[in-house]
């Protein structure tokens, strides 16, 4: 599945999800892609912008030294909630998910 902004989703399923709104004011960690689109059609009437970026885990940061550097999230898509159908879009997406 390819999201709107004509990138692809990372290979193997992500293990988490970053939801970044209100213009990176506030954040949110999701399990799973069906919970980023509950969680915007949720509050996305009630935050101050209708802009949401969604970025899946992509693997862990490897510091020079060798060490680990922790996760590494990898912008997935942007949801533009004042863009004409993007609600119905996230709707469908989510009832075929429930399918």
């Amino acid at each position: 599945m390819t999201p709107s902004t004509g990138g692809t989703y990372p290979p193997r399923p992500p293990t988490t999800w970053h939801v970044l709104f209100d213009d990176g004011r506030q954040q949110r960690y999701l399990p799973d892609r069906q919970a980023v689109l509950r969680y915007v059609l949720a509050v996305g009437p009630h935050t101050a912008s209708p802009r949401f970026e969604v970025h899946a885990e992509a693997g862990r940061v490897l510091l020079a030294d060798g060490s680990d550097g922790g996760r590494r999230f990898a912008l997935v898509e942007v949801i533009d909630l004042a863009r004409p159908g993007e609600t119905e879009r996230l709707r469908r997406e989510l009832a075929a998910a429930d399918e």
